[in-house]
Order: structure tokens, then sequence, then C-alpha cells
């Protein structure tokens, strides 16, 4: 039954079920036969968006008021009849190397890195914030980004050629004059490529557009 259905009508079923990959795939087929199909463009770039698109409002951001306005707080003497003295500690009062190994550059193996020492490591948040998403990586995946990753969503590449999409030579004022296909290239160009210089001139040319074309000018 549903192999007798119009192809286009069948990817847009899939996207509407969520089985994005599927319908990327059956897109990539009607490129195949027909590369000038808008339609068929326009749904897998947003089956390939949905692919790794998280919703920031799900994720918990500590914001800056609850930071400072944070009242927890250690408490500086200990509490009565338990003021024994802690484990661990030499005569000086500091830690014992037992207790925290340190590494040959004697700095403490569980402790606190010293600044700039891990901006050139890999899964660094430096690091993630230079290198941009790519067709084979889904987001920066860093412990300190706030970001959550669905499992099994990061988008390979949909043909062996290259990427879906190239992004050099795209030609942006002629997208941005289309709101309905600018809207679908730009979160591609956001949430799939990340691509920070491209999608700020993507953005700042589609304003410039739109606002044309409210004005009427």
């Amino acid at each position: 039954m549903g192999s007798e259905m119009e192809p286009l009508l069948l990817a847009w079923s899939y996207f509407r079920r969520r089985k994005f990959q599927l319908c990327a795939d059956l897109c990539t087929q009607m490129l195949e036969k027909s590369p000038y199909d808008q339609a068929a463009w326009i749904l897998k770039a947003r089956a390939l968006t949905e692919m790794v698109y998280v919703d920031e409002i799900d994720v918990d951001q500590e914001g800056i008021a609850e930071i400072i306005l944070d009242e927890n707080a250690i408490a500086q003497v200990p509490r009565p009849g338990t003021s024994l003295k802690i484990p661990g500690t030499n005569q000086t009062g500091g830690p014992s190397p037992a207790v925290r190994p340190v590494t040959q550059a004697g700095r403490p193996i569980t402790g606190f890195l010293r600044p700039s020492t891990q901006s050139g490591r890999p899964g660094t948040m430096e690091q993630a914030i230079r290198t941009p998403r790519t067709a084979y990586t889904a987001r920066p995946i860093t412990s300190s980004s706030g970001r959550f990753v669905r499992l099994g969503t990061a988008s390979m590449l949909t043909s062996p050629d290259g990427p879906f999409i190239n992004l050099s030579r795209l030609n942006l004022t002629k997208y941005a004059q289309k709101p309905k296909l600018a809207k679908a290239l730009f979160e591609y160009i956001f949430h799939h490529e990340n691509d920070v210089k491209t999608v700020s001139f993507a953005f700042m040319l589609f304003s410039f557009i739109v606002s044309f074309l409210t004005l009427g000018i």
C-alpha cells in the first residue's frame, strides 16, 4: 500500500511520523531523478535538521541570578560532636599525596586544571567552540555546554560525493527572497552544519530582505 503512494507524499508522511532517516533517504532518491525538485530539497533539509535539533527550552541552564543569589554554602566549622581530625592530611595541613596523587608536572590529578592548559585538547569547551558542526557530528559534546544530544541521531553524509548542501557555493541572496525556503535553509545551516560565519551572514541578509518586503520598498 505504501509503495503505491506518491514518493513526495510518502516522504512527507515519514516526516510527520518523525521517521526522519526514511524521509531523507526517500528525498535523496527523488533528488537523484530530479535535482531541481524544490519540494524534495526543502523536505530533506528539514528532515536532516530535525535529526540533530535540540529543544533548548528543555535544557535546564542555571542563570546568572541563580549563581549570584545561591545561598548554599559549606560550613566553616564542624558540627558539635563531629570535630575529628580529617584523615589523610600531614602536619602542615595540606592534602597528602597518597590521597591526591599528582602528575609529573606536580598537578593534582583530581584537582582543577590550571588556566589555558586544556585549550588545545580535543573534547574541551574551547575546542568545541572553535570546531564547527560538520556532517559527521550532531553537536560538539561537552560537559560545559549544557546541551544534550539524542543518541543515534547524528547525521552522516547523505551521499558518497559529499554533503547535502555546499555552503561555499550557496547564493543566499537568491534564497532570501523566499521566506519559507529561507527559514528551512537557515535552520539547516544553524543546527546541522553549525557554520557560524555563514549563518550570521544569512541571518543579516534574511532580516534585510524581510524588512524591505514588509515595508514594500
